[in-house]
């Protein structure tokens, strides 16, 4: 399993793939449907969501605009506090601070709490390589982590399995990484999370290291929040004597009085909950109670370059609900494994090309892994306007040009395979500025429109290969307006 898909085909091709599996689809159509539905339910009791979703765009945008400011409060904060913190420029850095800690205390094992920035950085992996077994103790996770497999969905990284294969899988591979799942165990909802709690219960009472993330880091205070639905984030987070929370620098909020706002938007949003069953805060180190050193290592891996986006910085107010998986037509058909990371459906496809560049072939394929309905935005509690930040990166994959990467400014090159697109938005661009050129080139294609084949050549069979071939009308609008007078009068 790796945290960065190293390796999987563009976008196009995996999906291509994935639409073809009908029990992927079903597993798919099925859980989304459910999710948001409820969600729309939850949200709809309050009259005031609007008001809120605008509360956590504003917040968002003023901690981003001042956040050096606010990493350094970090910092004190949570030094004052007992804690220590550890800064972390990418993903390397990462591990090896975290590896460096954990052969600290001597331990070879750690369970951890759900975390998208541990799966982004690979840290499974990077630890295994140390000799030290990373247990996941999320349930999705876990099936996830003991199937081999890799995860499809931000907040139901199992998503994509259904209960009878996950019966199989604990069947099979329980007993290779702990107890192994009881003598006859059904695919019964019950039978399957009871099997999981026997699984996990050695690992909580056995363990001297945990890792978590975090949902939010309040500035203030230093304290950080982890909100979950099945309380093995909070025996994670109290029973270890040593805690190692890996967080992104944009998951920072000034005050505490901000949390009231996403402690109502993302239970809501991600699992249709009025409030989270667990939200976990801690703040240091404090005796006879919780670990006795706590380490919170602060990433960037690209957050910066992404903050340097006048466009693109608005992905980092995501709060990681996945309320645009749910909604989003070409996740519910491809899966999340086809967008080759750790962050699928519409809030990857921004983010992950930003984070990671668009020099690879499947992060350059990702701004196109949408329709651009609109649906992501309309649900997304904190209003990133993902359809706008898709054409942005559009535009950049095609044309190029300048961007920051790695703190550094740089112009870049486009990407392969896209000369004919360049060609068609350069013809478009000047046919736009030429009024007399493209009032010609209307009335010649209205009056040739029996002509016209179904189908574009070339390069455009691409386009034209999964869509309609729009008809021309028989009169140009122009010429339509110029007649009537905007239907107000003239000929009859």
């Amino acid at each position: 399993m790796s945290g960065t898909f190293v390796g999987m085909p563009a976008f196009p091709e995996a999906a291509r793939v994935a639409v073809g599996d009908t029990t992927l689809r079903g597993n798919l159509r099925h859980a989304t449907h459910t999710i948001r539905d409820k969600r729309a339910r939850a949200v709809a009791e309050l009259d005031d969501w609007a008001a809120l979703r605008e509360a956590g765009k504003q917040i968002k945008d003023h901690t981003l605009r001042h956040l050096d400011r606010y990493l350094v409060q970090v910092e004190e904060a949570v030094t004052a506090a007992g804690g220590t913190v550890h800064w972390a420029a990418d993903a390397d850095e990462a591990n090896e601070i975290v590896a460096r800690l954990v052969e600290a205390t001597g331990e070879s094992e750690v369970v951890k709490v759900k975390s998208m920035a541990t799966q982004e950085i690979a840290l499974n992996e990077a630890l295994e390589a140390r000799g030290i077994h990373a247990y996941e103790t999320d349930l999705a996770e876990l099936i996830v982590q003991l199937g081999k497999d890799r995860p499809s969905h931000i907040l139901v990284p199992a998503i994509h399995r259904n209960r009878g294969e996950i019966r199989d899988i604990f069947r099979s591979e329980m007993s290779e990484w702990g107890r192994p799942a009881p003598e006859g165990l059904t695919d019964t909802p019950a039978e399957l999370a009871e099997a999981a709690r026997l699984h996990l219960r050695e690992k909580f009472l056995r363990a001297k290291v945990g890792i978590s993330g975090a949902n939010f880091v309040v500035a203030e205070t230093g304290t950080l929040v982890v909100v979950e639905s099945e309380g093995n984030g909070r025996m994670c987070l109290t029973l270890p004597e040593t805690l190692i929370s890996v967080v992104g620098i944009e998951k920072i909020v000034p005050r505490w009085q901000d949390l009231e706002v996403f402690l109502q938007t993302l239970p809501r949003s991600s699992t249709a909950e009025r409030m989270n069953p667990y939200t976990s805060m801690w703040t240091g180190t404090t005796d006879e109670d919780g670990p006795r050193a706590f380490h919170l290592v602060l990433l960037d891996n690209g957050r910066t370059d992404t903050l340097a986006d006048e466009v693109g910085r608005q992905a980092l107010r995501c709060i990681r609900c996945s309320a645009c998986l749910n909604v989003c037509p070409v996740y519910e058909r491809a899966g999340g494994h086809a967008y080759g990371s750790v962050y699928p459906g519409p809030i990857g496809a921004i983010l992950s090309p930003q984070l990671r560049g668009t020099g690879s072939e499947i992060d350059a394929s990702l701004p196109y892994a949408s329709s651009l309905c609109g649906a992501c935005y309309e649900v997304c509690p904190v209003a990133i306007d993902i359809p706008e930040v898709l054409v942005h990166l559009r535009e950049r994959v095609v044309q190029g040009g300048p961007a920051v990467r790695g703190g550094n400014r740089v112009v870049l090159k486009p990407a392969k395979g896209h000369a004919a697109e360049r060609a068609a938005m350069r013809a478009a661009q000047w046919a736009f500025t030429h009024p007399g050129a493209l009032r010609t080139g209307q009335r010649l294609a209205s009056r040739t429109r029996r002509l016209h084949p179904r189908t574009l050549p070339g390069p455009g069979r691409a386009w034209s290969g999964s869509r309609d071939l729009p008809a021309v009308p028989a009169e140009p609008f122009r010429d339509w307006w110029q007649r009537t007078r905007g239907g107000k009068g003239g000929a009859k």
